[in-house]
């Protein structure tokens, strides 16, 4: 592809396939809309297998009922999928308190996302921070902090936010733009930086990725550590194969 100048890249660029289950199956949100969502497998533990397959490492879950309802929802499905594959997987979705963390690290779960009660009790994160691996999830609506499974918007930038976590102990800060969620309209480049460069932490870019050159763009940056992958994949937008091979080697 001739627009990819490997020079140009960092060295590497985690990415992380991702599954969100609502109702026990694989789907798709379009802006974060519950009643958009597009139903793409009954069995998500399959999915998982086929990304471990194509040579992913990670997988990005969210639990969409339970960010919603502020506690697990879909439980059976993650145990299933952890049952199944051998991917890293950091999860997230209605985590509130210290006892559905432990939960779900003595599950199998590799990291933890902490998103709405970021918001609320940001000492709580940095207290779990310090115990467990967490990662923090800023969803974004116009520059403001949304919260609730998107459901409100919060009165806080989410640079502020961000700026919360610096040097809390917090392994990586997942941002997305919530107006690019599954519109397959590009990745929010500026907004990805801006919340890298206020926290210093490694950040995720998530809401929007199209294809491949999404990616190349966010990497020739050199300050993204991370890219979440969701409707691009499900459409066949992007070929995860080659990704692999320009990102992470």
């Amino acid at each position: 592809m001739a627009y990819l100048d490997i020079t140009l890249l960092r060295k590497e660029m985690d990415l992380y396939p991702a599954i969100d289950l609502k109702d026990g199956q694989a789907v798709r949100l379009t802006k974060g809309l519950m009643d958009s969502a597009k139903i793409y497998s009954d069995e998500p533990w399959q999915v998982a297998k086929r990304f471990e397959e194509l040579g992913s490492k990670w997988l990005h879950l969210v639990d969409l009922n339970g960010a919603f309802a502020g506690e697990p929802k879909n439980l059976e499905q993650i145990k299933k999928i952890r049952q199944n594959c051998n991917l890293k997987m950091e999860l997230g979705g209605g985590i509130r308190d210290e006892a559905t963390i432990k939960r779900y690290l003595d599950l199998g779960i590799d990291r933890i996302i902490l998103g709405s009660i970021a918001v609320k009790d940001p000492q709580f994160v940095r207290d779990m921070a310090a115990k467990y691996p967490i990662a923090v999830g800023i969803d974004a609506i116009d520059g403001f902090v949304a919260v609730e499974g998107w459901g409100e918007v919060s009165t806080m930038k989410a640079t502020d936010l961000a700026r919360e976590f610096a040097n809390a102990g917090v392994e990586a800060i997942i941002c997305t733009d919530v107006g690019r969620d599954g519109t397959l309209s590009g990745v929010n480049v500026d907004f990805t930086l801006d919340i890298a460069k206020s926290s210093g932490i490694d950040t995720i870019a998530s809401g929007g990725v199209k294809d491949l050159e999404d990616l190349v763009k966010l990497q020739t940056t050199q300050k993204v550590a991370g890219a979440i992958i969701g409707k691009a994949f499900y459409e066949g937008k992007l070929d995860l194969s080659e990704a692999f091979k320009v990102c992470t080697n």
